[in-house]
Protein backbone atom coordinates (compact mmCIF):
# COMPACT_ATOMS: atom_id res chain seq x y z
CA UNK A 1 0.00 0.00 0.00
CA UNK A 2 2.77 2.42 0.92
CA UNK A 3 4.43 2.32 -2.50
CA UNK A 4 1.16 3.11 -4.30
CA UNK A 5 0.08 5.90 -1.94
CA UNK A 6 3.45 7.59 -1.39
CA UNK A 7 3.17 9.97 -4.36
CA UNK A 8 -0.51 10.87 -3.74
CA UNK A 9 0.39 11.54 -0.09
CA UNK A 10 3.16 13.92 -1.15
CA UNK A 11 0.66 15.73 -3.36
CA UNK A 12 -1.76 16.03 -0.43
CA UNK A 13 1.01 17.40 1.79
CA UNK A 14 1.82 20.04 -0.83
CA UNK A 15 -1.83 21.03 -0.97
CA UNK A 16 -1.89 21.25 2.82
CA UNK A 17 1.24 23.40 2.99
CA UNK A 18 -0.05 26.31 0.91
CA UNK A 19 -3.82 25.98 1.10
CA UNK A 20 -3.98 26.19 4.89
CA UNK A 21 -2.22 29.58 4.85
CA UNK A 22 -4.48 30.88 2.10
CA UNK A 23 -7.49 29.49 3.94
CA UNK A 24 -6.69 31.55 7.03
CA UNK A 25 -6.86 34.70 4.89
CA UNK A 26 -10.08 33.56 3.25
CA UNK A 27 -11.79 33.02 6.61
CA UNK A 28 -10.53 36.33 7.97
CA UNK A 29 -11.79 38.20 4.91
CA UNK A 30 -15.16 36.46 5.05
CA UNK A 31 -14.98 35.36 1.40
CA UNK A 32 -15.48 31.68 2.09
CA UNK A 33 -16.52 30.70 -1.41
CA UNK A 34 -13.78 32.56 -3.28
CA UNK A 35 -11.95 29.27 -3.68
CA UNK A 36 -14.97 27.58 -5.24
CA UNK A 37 -15.54 30.59 -7.48
CA UNK A 38 -11.94 30.74 -8.73
CA UNK A 39 -11.82 26.95 -9.02
CA UNK A 40 -14.98 27.03 -11.10
CA UNK A 41 -13.54 29.80 -13.26
CA UNK A 42 -10.43 27.67 -13.78
CA UNK A 43 -12.67 24.70 -14.59
CA UNK A 44 -14.47 26.84 -17.15
CA UNK A 45 -11.11 27.64 -18.75
CA UNK A 46 -10.21 23.96 -18.89
CA UNK A 47 -13.63 23.19 -20.36
CA UNK A 48 -13.17 25.79 -23.10
CA UNK A 49 -9.74 24.35 -23.86
CA UNK A 50 -11.24 20.84 -23.96
CA UNK A 51 -13.89 22.00 -26.43
CA UNK A 52 -11.15 23.60 -28.52
CA UNK A 53 -9.53 20.18 -28.88
CA UNK A 54 -6.90 20.23 -26.12
CA UNK A 55 -6.66 17.34 -23.61
CA UNK A 56 -7.60 18.20 -20.03
CA UNK A 57 -4.07 17.60 -18.70
CA UNK A 58 -2.34 19.46 -21.54
CA UNK A 59 -0.28 22.64 -21.18
CA UNK A 60 -2.74 24.52 -23.38
CA UNK A 61 -5.60 23.65 -21.02
CA UNK A 62 -3.53 24.89 -18.08
CA UNK A 63 -2.88 28.27 -19.71
CA UNK A 64 -6.55 28.60 -20.59
CA UNK A 65 -7.44 27.97 -16.95
CA UNK A 66 -4.78 30.38 -15.69
CA UNK A 67 -5.96 33.17 -17.98
CA UNK A 68 -9.57 32.73 -16.84
CA UNK A 69 -8.49 32.63 -13.19
CA UNK A 70 -6.38 35.80 -13.37
CA UNK A 71 -9.39 37.55 -14.87
CA UNK A 72 -11.47 36.43 -11.90
CA UNK A 73 -8.73 37.56 -9.51
CA UNK A 74 -8.73 41.03 -11.06
CA UNK A 75 -12.52 41.20 -10.71
CA UNK A 76 -12.43 40.20 -7.03
CA UNK A 77 -9.63 42.65 -6.23
CA UNK A 78 -11.53 45.50 -7.90
CA UNK A 79 -14.84 44.63 -6.19
CA UNK A 80 -13.43 44.94 -2.66
CA UNK A 81 -14.62 48.08 -0.91
CA UNK A 82 -15.42 48.91 2.68
CA UNK A 83 -18.83 50.48 1.99
CA UNK A 84 -19.77 48.99 -1.36
CA UNK A 85 -23.50 48.75 -2.07
CA UNK A 86 -23.01 45.16 -3.26
CA UNK A 87 -21.11 42.85 -0.85
CA UNK A 88 -18.07 41.12 -2.28
CA UNK A 89 -19.54 37.74 -1.32
CA UNK A 90 -22.43 38.44 -3.69
CA UNK A 91 -19.97 39.09 -6.53
CA UNK A 92 -18.20 35.83 -5.71
CA UNK A 93 -21.46 33.90 -5.73
CA UNK A 94 -22.50 35.39 -9.06
CA UNK A 95 -19.15 34.53 -10.62
CA UNK A 96 -19.40 30.96 -9.35
CA UNK A 97 -22.96 30.46 -10.62
CA UNK A 98 -22.29 31.98 -14.04
CA UNK A 99 -19.03 30.04 -14.46
CA UNK A 100 -20.69 26.77 -13.50
CA UNK A 101 -23.58 27.38 -15.89
CA UNK A 102 -21.25 28.40 -18.70
CA UNK A 103 -19.14 25.27 -18.12
CA UNK A 104 -22.30 23.15 -18.36
CA UNK A 105 -23.21 24.81 -21.65
CA UNK A 106 -19.73 24.23 -23.05
CA UNK A 107 -19.56 20.63 -21.80
CA UNK A 108 -22.93 19.94 -23.41
CA UNK A 109 -21.23 20.45 -26.77
CA UNK A 110 -18.25 18.24 -25.92
CA UNK A 111 -18.09 14.43 -26.17
CA UNK A 112 -18.07 12.54 -22.85
CA UNK A 113 -19.17 15.68 -21.01
CA UNK A 114 -20.23 13.87 -17.81
CA UNK A 115 -16.82 12.25 -17.42
CA UNK A 116 -15.19 15.63 -17.92
CA UNK A 117 -17.31 17.19 -15.16
CA UNK A 118 -16.56 14.28 -12.81
CA UNK A 119 -12.82 14.68 -13.34
CA UNK A 120 -13.00 18.41 -12.66
CA UNK A 121 -14.95 17.83 -9.44
CA UNK A 122 -13.03 14.95 -7.83
CA UNK A 123 -9.75 15.05 -9.78
CA UNK A 124 -7.42 12.10 -10.13
CA UNK A 125 -4.98 12.52 -7.27
CA UNK A 126 -4.48 8.74 -6.95
CA UNK A 127 -2.89 8.60 -10.40
CA UNK A 128 -0.62 11.61 -9.91
CA UNK A 129 2.98 11.06 -11.04
CA UNK A 130 6.22 12.07 -9.31
CA UNK A 131 6.90 14.51 -12.17
CA UNK A 132 3.57 16.26 -11.55
CA UNK A 133 4.28 16.50 -7.82
CA UNK A 134 7.72 17.92 -8.54
CA UNK A 135 6.29 20.50 -10.93
CA UNK A 136 3.70 21.47 -8.34
CA UNK A 137 6.40 21.90 -5.69
CA UNK A 138 8.47 24.08 -8.03
CA UNK A 139 5.39 26.24 -8.63
CA UNK A 140 4.31 26.50 -5.00
CA UNK A 141 7.79 27.28 -3.65
CA UNK A 142 8.18 30.78 -5.21
CA UNK A 143 4.55 31.59 -4.43
CA UNK A 144 5.16 30.64 -0.82
CA UNK A 145 8.26 32.80 -0.71
CA UNK A 146 6.30 35.72 -2.21
CA UNK A 147 3.51 35.34 0.32
CA UNK A 148 6.09 35.29 3.12
CA UNK A 149 7.70 38.54 2.01
CA UNK A 150 4.36 40.35 1.62
CA UNK A 151 2.77 38.81 4.71
CA UNK A 152 2.58 42.15 6.57
CA UNK A 153 0.25 44.03 4.22
CA UNK A 154 -1.77 40.89 3.47
CA UNK A 155 -2.30 40.17 7.17
CA UNK A 156 -3.29 43.78 7.76
CA UNK A 157 -5.85 43.69 4.94
CA UNK A 158 -7.29 40.36 6.09
CA UNK A 159 -7.32 40.85 9.86
CA UNK A 160 -7.49 44.66 10.17
CA UNK A 161 -9.13 46.05 7.01
CA UNK A 162 -10.00 49.41 8.59
CA UNK A 163 -6.35 50.18 9.32
CA UNK A 164 -4.91 48.63 6.16
CA UNK A 165 -4.13 51.95 4.46
CA UNK A 166 -5.16 53.76 1.30
CA UNK A 167 -7.76 52.24 -1.01
CA UNK A 168 -5.42 52.01 -4.01
CA UNK A 169 -2.75 50.25 -2.00
CA UNK A 170 -5.31 47.81 -0.65
CA UNK A 171 -6.46 46.98 -4.17
CA UNK A 172 -2.90 46.42 -5.34
CA UNK A 173 -2.15 44.04 -2.49
CA UNK A 174 -5.53 42.42 -3.00
CA UNK A 175 -4.64 41.69 -6.59
CA UNK A 176 -1.32 40.18 -5.47
CA UNK A 177 -3.23 37.93 -3.07
CA UNK A 178 -5.95 36.91 -5.50
CA UNK A 179 -3.49 36.43 -8.38
CA UNK A 180 -1.25 34.12 -6.34
CA UNK A 181 -4.35 32.46 -5.00
CA UNK A 182 -5.62 31.96 -8.55
CA UNK A 183 -2.36 30.40 -9.73
CA UNK A 184 -2.45 27.97 -6.80
CA UNK A 185 -6.09 27.09 -7.35
CA UNK A 186 -5.61 26.58 -11.08
CA UNK A 187 -2.79 24.13 -10.53
CA UNK A 188 -4.52 22.39 -7.63
CA UNK A 189 -7.82 21.90 -9.45
CA UNK A 190 -6.00 20.37 -12.37
CA UNK A 191 -4.47 17.82 -10.02
CA UNK A 192 -7.05 17.23 -7.30
CA UNK A 193 -10.42 18.60 -8.45
CA UNK A 194 -12.66 21.38 -7.19
CA UNK A 195 -14.05 19.63 -4.10
CA UNK A 196 -10.71 18.48 -2.69
CA UNK A 197 -9.11 21.89 -3.23
CA UNK A 198 -11.99 23.57 -1.38
CA UNK A 199 -11.68 21.10 1.50
CA UNK A 200 -7.94 21.71 1.89
CA UNK A 201 -8.51 25.45 1.84
CA UNK A 202 -11.42 25.81 4.27
CA UNK A 203 -11.60 22.84 6.65
CA UNK A 204 -8.11 22.96 8.28
CA UNK A 205 -8.35 26.75 8.63
CA UNK A 206 -11.82 26.44 10.20
CA UNK A 207 -10.59 23.86 12.70
CA UNK A 208 -7.60 26.05 13.55
CA UNK A 209 -9.85 29.06 14.19
CA UNK A 210 -11.94 26.91 16.54
CA UNK A 211 -8.88 25.87 18.57
CA UNK A 212 -6.58 28.89 18.79
CA UNK A 213 -6.51 32.66 18.24
CA UNK A 214 -2.94 33.41 17.20
CA UNK A 215 -2.07 33.35 13.50
CA UNK A 216 1.06 31.15 13.94
CA UNK A 217 -0.91 28.74 16.15
CA UNK A 218 -3.69 28.50 13.57
CA UNK A 219 -1.16 27.76 10.86
CA UNK A 220 0.42 24.94 12.87
CA UNK A 221 -2.96 23.43 13.82
CA UNK A 222 -4.18 23.62 10.23
CA UNK A 223 -1.04 21.94 8.92
CA UNK A 224 -1.28 19.17 11.52
CA UNK A 225 -4.94 18.48 10.72
CA UNK A 226 -4.26 18.49 6.98
CA UNK A 227 -1.49 15.93 7.36
CA UNK A 228 -3.52 13.64 9.63
CA UNK A 229 -6.63 13.74 7.43
CA UNK A 230 -4.56 13.19 4.28
CA UNK A 231 -3.01 10.05 5.71
CA UNK A 232 -6.32 8.78 7.10
CA UNK A 233 -8.30 9.57 3.95
CA UNK A 234 -5.83 7.87 1.63
CA UNK A 235 -5.66 4.81 3.89
CA UNK A 236 -9.46 4.60 4.02
CA UNK A 237 -9.68 4.95 0.26
CA UNK A 238 -7.24 2.06 -0.21
CA UNK A 239 -8.81 -0.15 2.46
CA UNK A 240 -12.43 0.17 1.28
CA UNK A 241 -11.70 0.72 -2.42
CA UNK A 242 -13.42 4.13 -2.62
CA UNK A 243 -12.71 7.20 -4.82
CA UNK A 244 -9.69 8.89 -3.30
CA UNK A 245 -10.64 12.55 -3.69
CA UNK A 246 -14.18 12.08 -2.37
CA UNK A 247 -12.89 9.97 0.53
CA UNK A 248 -10.43 12.65 1.66
CA UNK A 249 -13.15 15.33 1.46
CA UNK A 250 -15.49 13.22 3.61
CA UNK A 251 -12.62 12.55 6.03
CA UNK A 252 -12.19 16.30 6.43
CA UNK A 253 -15.90 16.63 7.20
CA UNK A 254 -15.77 13.81 9.76
CA UNK A 255 -12.72 15.33 11.44
CA UNK A 256 -14.36 18.77 11.67
CA UNK A 257 -17.60 17.28 13.01
CA UNK A 258 -15.67 15.30 15.62
CA UNK A 259 -13.81 18.43 16.68
CA UNK A 260 -17.08 20.37 17.00
CA UNK A 261 -18.62 17.61 19.12
CA UNK A 262 -15.54 17.54 21.36
CA UNK A 263 -15.58 21.30 21.86
CA UNK A 264 -19.31 21.25 22.59
CA UNK A 265 -18.82 18.47 25.15
CA UNK A 266 -16.03 20.45 26.80
CA UNK A 267 -18.18 23.58 26.93
CA UNK A 268 -21.05 21.56 28.41
CA UNK A 269 -18.79 20.05 31.08
CA UNK A 270 -17.48 23.51 31.99
CA UNK A 271 -21.01 24.91 32.22
CA UNK A 272 -22.07 21.96 34.36
CA UNK A 273 -19.22 22.60 36.80
CA UNK A 274 -20.14 26.28 37.03
CA UNK A 275 -23.96 26.13 37.13
CA UNK A 276 -24.72 22.55 38.07
CA UNK A 277 -27.40 20.38 36.51
CA UNK A 278 -29.37 23.42 35.32
CA UNK A 279 -26.79 23.90 32.57
CA UNK A 280 -27.96 20.64 30.97
CA UNK A 281 -31.63 21.60 30.88
CA UNK A 282 -31.44 23.04 27.37
CA UNK A 283 -29.76 19.88 26.05
CA UNK A 284 -32.39 17.76 27.82
CA UNK A 285 -35.20 19.74 26.18
CA UNK A 286 -33.58 19.26 22.80
CA UNK A 287 -33.21 15.51 23.44
CA UNK A 288 -36.88 15.18 24.43
CA UNK A 289 -37.92 17.12 21.33
CA UNK A 290 -35.78 14.81 19.15
CA UNK A 291 -37.37 11.73 20.77
CA UNK A 292 -40.85 13.10 20.17
CA UNK A 293 -40.04 14.04 16.56
CA UNK A 294 -38.61 10.56 15.89
CA UNK A 295 -41.78 8.97 17.22
CA UNK A 296 -43.98 11.34 15.20
CA UNK A 297 -42.15 10.54 11.98
CA UNK A 298 -42.46 6.81 12.66
CA UNK A 299 -46.19 7.28 13.32
CA UNK A 300 -46.86 9.37 10.21
CA UNK A 301 -44.41 7.82 7.72
CA UNK A 302 -43.44 4.31 8.84
CA UNK A 303 -41.96 3.38 5.43
CA UNK A 304 -39.38 6.16 5.37
CA UNK A 305 -35.80 5.50 6.53
CA UNK A 306 -35.57 5.58 10.33
CA UNK A 307 -31.85 5.25 10.97
CA UNK A 308 -32.17 5.24 14.75
CA UNK A 309 -34.60 2.31 14.57
CA UNK A 310 -32.33 0.47 12.12
CA UNK A 311 -29.45 0.89 14.58
CA UNK A 312 -31.62 -0.27 17.47
CA UNK A 313 -32.72 -3.35 15.55
CA UNK A 314 -29.13 -4.15 14.60
CA UNK A 315 -28.09 -3.85 18.25
CA UNK A 316 -31.13 -5.68 19.64
CA UNK A 317 -32.53 -8.02 16.94
CA UNK A 318 -35.58 -8.74 19.05
CA UNK A 319 -36.90 -5.24 18.40
CA UNK A 320 -37.74 -6.26 14.82
CA UNK A 321 -38.44 -10.00 15.27
CA UNK A 322 -40.97 -9.16 17.97
CA UNK A 323 -43.14 -7.54 15.28
CA UNK A 324 -42.87 -10.43 12.77
CA UNK A 325 -44.83 -13.68 12.83
CA UNK A 326 -43.23 -17.13 12.79
CA UNK A 327 -42.99 -17.52 9.00
CA UNK A 328 -41.67 -13.99 8.60
CA UNK A 329 -38.98 -14.62 11.20
CA UNK A 330 -37.77 -17.73 9.34
CA UNK A 331 -37.73 -15.89 6.03
CA UNK A 332 -35.88 -12.98 7.65
CA UNK A 333 -33.21 -15.30 9.08
CA UNK A 334 -32.67 -17.08 5.75
CA UNK A 335 -32.43 -13.78 3.86
CA UNK A 336 -29.92 -12.36 6.34
CA UNK A 337 -27.72 -15.45 6.04
CA UNK A 338 -27.94 -15.35 2.24
CA UNK A 339 -27.04 -11.65 2.15
CA UNK A 340 -24.04 -12.23 4.42
CA UNK A 341 -22.77 -15.05 2.19
CA UNK A 342 -23.19 -12.89 -0.91
CA UNK A 343 -21.35 -9.95 0.65
CA UNK A 344 -18.46 -12.19 1.74
CA UNK A 345 -18.17 -13.71 -1.76
CA UNK A 346 -18.33 -10.31 -3.43
CA UNK A 347 -15.56 -8.98 -1.17
CA UNK A 348 -13.40 -12.03 -1.87
CA UNK A 349 -13.70 -11.81 -5.65
CA UNK A 350 -13.35 -8.01 -5.68
CA UNK A 351 -10.15 -8.34 -3.67
CA UNK A 352 -8.84 -10.69 -6.37
CA UNK A 353 -9.82 -8.13 -9.03
CA UNK A 354 -7.91 -5.40 -7.17
CA UNK A 355 -4.83 -7.61 -7.02
CA UNK A 356 -5.09 -8.16 -10.78
CA UNK A 357 -5.55 -4.42 -11.35
CA UNK A 358 -2.46 -3.52 -9.33
CA UNK A 359 -0.36 -6.33 -10.80
CA UNK A 360 -0.12 -8.43 -7.65
CA UNK A 361 -1.91 -11.42 -9.25
CA UNK A 362 -1.72 -12.75 -12.80
CA UNK A 363 -4.82 -14.41 -14.29
CA UNK A 364 -5.95 -15.14 -17.82
CA UNK A 365 -8.54 -13.06 -19.66
CA UNK A 366 -10.94 -16.00 -19.55
CA UNK A 367 -10.63 -16.08 -15.75
CA UNK A 368 -11.21 -12.32 -15.54
CA UNK A 369 -14.40 -12.70 -17.57
CA UNK A 370 -15.55 -15.50 -15.26
CA UNK A 371 -14.95 -13.29 -12.24
CA UNK A 372 -17.03 -10.50 -13.80
CA UNK A 373 -19.89 -12.92 -14.52
CA UNK A 374 -19.69 -14.37 -11.02
CA UNK A 375 -19.83 -10.91 -9.50
CA UNK A 376 -22.88 -10.04 -11.59
CA UNK A 377 -24.68 -13.21 -10.48
CA UNK A 378 -23.84 -12.74 -6.82
CA UNK A 379 -24.95 -9.10 -6.99
CA UNK A 380 -28.34 -10.26 -8.31
CA UNK A 381 -28.69 -12.73 -5.41
CA UNK A 382 -27.76 -10.02 -2.93
CA UNK A 383 -30.29 -7.63 -4.45
CA UNK A 384 -33.00 -10.28 -4.10
CA UNK A 385 -32.20 -10.95 -0.44
CA UNK A 386 -32.17 -7.22 0.30
CA UNK A 387 -35.53 -6.77 -1.41
CA UNK A 388 -37.02 -9.47 0.84
CA UNK A 389 -35.49 -7.85 3.92
CA UNK A 390 -36.89 -4.48 2.85
CA UNK A 391 -40.38 -5.96 2.52
CA UNK A 392 -40.16 -7.56 5.96
CA UNK A 393 -38.89 -4.31 7.45
CA UNK A 394 -41.85 -2.43 5.96
CA UNK A 395 -44.26 -4.92 7.55
CA UNK A 396 -42.55 -4.52 10.92
CA UNK A 397 -42.64 -0.72 10.62
CA UNK A 398 -46.41 -0.76 10.10
CA UNK A 399 -46.78 -2.52 13.44
CA UNK A 400 -44.06 -0.56 15.22
CA UNK A 401 -45.68 2.77 14.40
CA UNK A 402 -48.33 2.20 17.09
CA UNK A 403 -46.31 0.31 19.69
CA UNK A 404 -43.15 2.43 19.47
CA UNK A 405 -44.10 5.67 17.69
CA UNK A 406 -47.01 6.69 19.95
CA UNK A 407 -45.11 6.13 23.25
CA UNK A 408 -42.14 8.11 21.92
CA UNK A 409 -44.38 11.03 20.97
CA UNK A 410 -45.97 11.08 24.43
CA UNK A 411 -42.63 10.67 26.20
CA UNK A 412 -40.82 13.32 24.16
CA UNK A 413 -43.59 15.92 24.24
CA UNK A 414 -44.31 15.37 27.92
CA UNK A 415 -40.65 15.54 28.95
CA UNK A 416 -40.02 18.68 26.91
CA UNK A 417 -43.13 20.34 28.36
CA UNK A 418 -42.12 19.60 31.95
CA UNK A 419 -38.58 20.87 31.43
CA UNK A 420 -39.79 24.07 29.73
CA UNK A 421 -42.15 24.82 32.62
CA UNK A 422 -39.36 24.28 35.13
CA UNK A 423 -37.07 26.58 33.18
CA UNK A 424 -39.70 29.32 33.16
CA UNK A 425 -40.27 28.89 36.88
CA UNK A 426 -36.56 29.13 37.53
CA UNK A 427 -36.30 32.26 35.37
CA UNK A 428 -39.13 33.97 37.27
CA UNK A 429 -37.49 33.16 40.57
CA UNK A 430 -34.04 34.35 39.47
CA UNK A 431 -35.52 37.76 38.59
CA UNK A 432 -36.55 38.34 42.20
CA UNK A 433 -35.38 37.00 45.56
CA UNK A 434 -35.05 33.21 45.85
CA UNK A 435 -38.44 31.49 45.84
CA UNK A 436 -37.87 29.45 48.98
CA UNK A 437 -36.61 32.43 50.92
CA UNK A 438 -39.65 34.46 49.84
CA UNK A 439 -41.98 31.67 50.86
CA UNK A 440 -40.37 31.34 54.28
CA UNK A 441 -40.50 35.09 54.85
CA UNK A 442 -44.20 35.12 54.02
CA UNK A 443 -44.98 32.54 56.72
CA UNK A 444 -46.29 33.94 60.11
Amino acid sequence: MVEFLAVPLLACLLLTAIHVYLGLHVLARGVIFVDLALAQVAALGVTVAFLAGHPIQSEAAYWYALAFTLGGAALFAGSRARRAPVPQEAIIGIVYAVSAAAAMLVVDRAPQGSEHIKQLLVGSILTVTPAEVGALALLYAPIGVLLWFVRRPLLDISFDPDGAGARRAVRRWDFVFYASFGVVVTSSVRLAGVLLVFAYLVVPATAAVMLTRSAPGRLVVGWALGVLVSVGGLAASWTWDMPTGATVVVAFGVALAGLAVGLAARAGARATRERGVDALRGAAIGLCAAVGLAGLLLLLAPRMDHWWLDWLEATIPGVRSLFLNGDERDLHRDSVEGAQRSVAELERVRAMQREVQWGARQVSEDMQERMRQYLAGRAELLAGDRMVLGTLRARARERQRWWIGVPLVVLGAGGAGVLVRRRRATSRCSGRSPCRSSARAARP
